[in-house]
């Protein structure tokens, strides 16, 4: 009789542990529907998705994550590998993709941009004029949240909401709507369900910036002007968003672990239906195919709605084919520095001196030398200020030498000091070249680029006492060269769909101060008890919000314009010189760039408010362009939500696509053919006649190379053809290039690039 209830319970045990294992297996999966096929017995698509998934699922109703209406149609849920390809081969399902994580792309940049004089007039726009128009414009963030106390976000020249406004602000235990939402935040909502399902640490649901990097990103689109601002003294001035005007609603997407895809869904769904003009993505990373990946699936649904989509490149440059969000319908930004600097010095004991940077904020160093040390101790990480690999009997009381690479740069000086270390250098190896990105350390410390970096490590390698003491002098501007491309900012060419030209233009991503959160000290460490209202931070997720601020206020002096026409005008009106007059240089090597690092190049707002001309895009041209990459109808219909999307009208290449760049690809033919149609939004009776640059192995022509425009809204087409010569594969496998368009008032300017395969 005691054997019985022994054998019941374990075999409750093994059921249990089964039921365990079954749990630990399910991951959270995106699920599209055909919602053309919705019975008519359900009211809304929300009660056949659920009743769908309800029906071949195990049906836990917690395991429904989000339904989609506007972004998307289908569903995110919890599922297990089983129940998963069970829905894939369902009637009514398009395809199941299991859920990916995405990665954030980590005041004197309105001067640098031409935006600090409000009476200025720009084609017949005063500054003033164009952020009272933006008022009317909604920027939506998706981020880590926002810092509402921050007084970017302040309303006290706002006028009332736009009534058209659907969006909300939800309560939270930290986060009152009705104290820390007014006219200028008008939106505040957090996505969490996706994260809940697949982190370990859970936080808690608010739409408060615990991180920093969301306050930072909305106040650099949008920020109210705030007087007196500064990181701990470092570049004070006026801090102020590019569409200070404008209206910011943040939907919080990124956590502790990362961005989850079913949560930007869900948050990219939101913005569209609360209203937003335009979208702010400061992260990135997900499919190499545009129908598996959630932000290009999103923005598609946002361009069709007139919504520009903004996005950061990455920050895995300077290698080669490192972009992220590169579909066309997404504005795709990388980073380059302004002209403003933090330098600081390390003089040694032979005499010699060393300019670097930092944002180191303390009492320093003073003037006496001391003793400088380059560990690389018998554990092979000492020379990297690792984590546990400084010994304090080495490195107390002295200035280190650390290379940069693995770990944080910020974290190694935080190693540095618990070693008891009293300055640190951070000296770039050569996967990070000569570029120079400032941080407020909690030592004295600067960083230098990896030639003095060399010449450093040889010194303390060869001198019998090396010694050195650090020195800091504050803020400087009127930088030359600059704008120089930041090493970080990721590169061409586009491996997705290499016959469209990415990124599409830089913006100021180095060094660029802007709100904070009070949550977290300015190096995000959590040993830093400071606390700070702005903080300096370099990234392309600092560029990105510039461009996407930009984008309102073209967007208010030009309301009828759609997003690719906003695009279009601040890609052909951008630049490609820097301030001494000379191309754009790579802060990597300060080599000459290209456009696979600049894409259009720098943006311009002035000149982007009138542009001549602009290369439109329509939704019917988009659907094109993906059936020319043989995706089929199905996967088309993820994007283009239509029961009778067919691809009848499919481009013969998807560099057909009507682009205000060209990446021309000799594969296997030497011939390369385009058409391209310029839509006249400048003054009736314009004349603009074509020039063209190219390397000497290929030959370009433009037909016609005259376009006349008799009426404002014409649309003129021209093809150019493209002869690579014989053998010019041997000679290069890229080259550059340009076409533009011209007349006494306006340059419309295009950048081509050219790559090589055997033919």
């Amino acid at each position: 009789m005691v054997s019985k209830p022994v054998i019941w319970f374990s075999a409750i045990a093994v059921v249990l542990q089964a039921c365990i294992l079954l749990a630990s297996s399910k991951k959270t999966y995106i699920v599209h529907m055909k919602h053309y096929q919705k019975p008519a017995s359900y009211a809304t698509h929300s009660e056949w998705y659920a009743d769908h998934f309800q029906s071949l699922t195990s049906g836990d109703p917690d395991s429904l994550l989000y339904v989609y209406e506007s972004a998307y149609h289908g569903f995110a849920a919890v599922l297990s590998p089983e129940e998963a390809q069970f829905l894939s081969q369902s009637d009514s399902v398009l395809g199941v993709f299991e859920d990916e994580i995405y990665t954030l792309h980590t005041t004197r940049t309105p001067e640098f941009l031409g935006l600090e004089d409000d009476s200025a007039t720009w084609a017949g726009h005063s500054l003033h004029e164009l952020n009272q128009a933006s008022k009317d414009v909604v920027i939506g963030v998706l981020d880590t949240g926002v810092w509402p106390e921050s007084k970017s976000f302040s309303d006290e020249t706002m006028s009332d909401v736009p009534a058209r406004w659907r969006g909300e602000c939800e309560a939270a235990a930290d986060f009152d709507p009705k104290i820390h939402c007014n006219k200028k935040l008008i939106g505040a909502r957090f996505f969490s369900k996706g994260y809940d399902m697949s982190a370990g640490e859970k936080e808690s649901p608010s739409p408060r910036d615990n991180d920093g990097h969301g306050t930072h990103t909305a106040s650099t689109a949008a920020g109210s002007q705030v007087d007196n601002s500064s990181l701990l003294g470092y570049a004070r001035g006026n801090a102020r968003g590019m569409a200070t005007h404008a209206r910011l609603a943040t939907y919080k997407v990124c956590w502790k672990s990362g961005c989850l895809g079913s949560d930007i869904l869900a948050a990219m769904d939101r913005a569209i239906l609360d209203g937003v003009n335009v979208l702010s993505l400061s992260l990135g990373g997900g499919s190499a195919t545009y129908f598996r990946d959630t932000i290009a699936i999103g923005a598609f649904a946002a361009m069709e709605k007139g919504i520009l989509v903004s996005c950061s490149a990455g920050n895995s440059g300077p290698a080669k084919a490192s972009l992220a969000n590169v579909a066309p319908w997404i504005m795709t930004v990388g980073a380059g520095t302004i002209d403003r600097d933090f330098p600081a010095f390390a003089t040694f004991g032979n005499g010699q001196k060393y300019t670097g940077v930092s944002l180191y904020s303390g009492r320093g160093m003073g003037h006496s030398l001391v003793e400088l040390v380059y560990d690389k101790g018998s554990n092979g990480s000492s020379n990297l200020c690792l984590p546990g690999s400084l010994d304090s009997s080495t490195v107390r009381g002295k200035v280190v030498l650390c290379d940069r690479g693995i770990s944080a740069r910020v974290e190694k000086g935080a190693v540095v000091r618990d070693a008891g270390g009293i300055g640190m250098i951070l000296a770039n190896t050569a996967a990070n070249g000569e570029e120079l990105v400032a941080d407020s350390h909690l030592l004295p410390a600067m960083a230098v680029g990896r030639k003095v970096g060399d010449m450093m490590r040889q010194y303390v390698q060869t001198e019998r006492n090396p010694r050195a003491v650090l020195s800091f002098g504050g803020t400087v501007v009127d930088v030359k060269p600059s704008p120089v491309v930041a090493a970080f900012s990721s590169r061409g060419p586009n491996m997705v769909t290499p016959e469209i030209l990415k990124p599409d233009v830089i913006g100021p991503g180095v060094n660029i101060l802007a709100g904070w959160s009070q949550a977290v000290g300015p190096t995000g460490l959590e040993k830093d008890k400071r606390k700070t209202m702005f903080n300096i931070m370099s990234g392309t997720s600092m560029s990105c919000p510039h461009i996407s601020g930009l984008a309102a206020l073209l967007k208010a002096a030009h309301p009828d314009w759609s997003p690719s026409a906003i695009k279009s005008s601040l890609m052909t009106t951008a630049y490609m010189l820097d301030n001494s007059n000379s191309p754009l240089r790579d802060a990597a090597d300060y080599s000459l760039s290209t456009p696979w690092a600049y894409g259009a190049g720098h943006v311009d707002p002035q000149k982007a408010l009138s542009p001549g001309l602009v290369y439109d895009a329509t939704l019917e041209d988009y659907i094109s362009f993906l059936c020319s990459l043989d995706y089929s109808v199905s996967m088309v219909q993820i994007f283009a939500k239509r029961p009778n999307v067919t691809c009848a009208r499919k481009f013969r290449d998807p560099g057909q696509l009507n682009y205000p760049s060209f990446s021309v690809l000799f594969r296997k033919s030497r011939v390369v053919r385009y058409t391209r149609e310029l839509t006249n939004v400048g003054t009736a009776g314009s004349v603009y006649t074509v020039s063209v640059d190219a390397p000497s192995m290929v030959s370009v022509t433009v037909k016609p190379s005259t376009l006349v425009f008799p009426n404002v809204g014409d649309k003129k087409r021209y093809t150019v053809t493209f002869v690579s010569q014989k053998g010019a594969h041997l000679l290069a496998r890229s080259a550059f290039g340009s076409i533009s368009w011209s007349n006494s008032q306006h340059l419309v300017k295009s950048p081509v690039a050219f790559s090589w395969t055997r033919l």
